[in-house]
């Protein structure tokens, strides 16, 4: 008698209820030229850099771009990174970028969640250099890089919460 390996069923056989899909998030680095944007993966887990987006003469046209990868992720809400300085203040630079999110929010109807992105492209230069890119090869992927770190770590607040929570 031979045997066959057994066969695993799908979830629509077992007439088990769809698990309820964690919330996906689209994170940005905005800069004054560009924007790096990531997105976290389909298990909430880690964060992958998308693209960078040139920023364009009007902003209205930032916001489309935006809105346009947030429906094509199906994201739920957009972390936004916040340059406070070393003392945890607002800047000039992080007050522009308060202004955008909150243009950002009323365009796409989406939560925007201001994030602590003090050091992450200094970060994201050093991470690129251990990965053997020159200065100049940055350009193009420095700003995904930090928007990548900066949904990383808001990502790994939102599991460590989840956790305190349920102690």
């Amino acid at each position: 008698m031979i045997e066959t390996a057994p066969r695993f069923k799908l979830d629509s056989e077992l007439n088990m209820p769809d698990q309820p899909r964690p919330p996906r998030f689209l994170a940005l680095d905005i800069g004054s030229k560009r924007i790096g944007v990531a997105v976290s993966d389909e298990l909430g887990l880690t964060a992958q850099p998308v693209l960078t987006l040139e920023r364009r003469r009007h902003p209205r046209e930032d916001l489309r771009s935006l809105a346009r990868l947030c429906r094509r992720y199906e994201v739920a809400g957009v972390v936004v990174g916040n340059p406070l300085n070393s003392e945890g203040e607002v800047t000039s630079q992080a007050a522009k970028i308060q202004a955008f999110a909150a243009e950002l929010a009323e365009f796409i109807k989406l939560p925007i969640h201001l994030w602590d992105e003090r050091l992450t492209t200094h970060e994201a230069h050093r991470i690129l250099y251990e990965a053997g890119h020159t200065r100049q090869t940055h350009r193009g992927v420095v700003d995904q890089v930090a928007a990548t770190l900066i949904l990383q770590s808001f990502l790994d607040e939102q599991r460590r919460l989840l956790r305190l929570r349920k102690e």
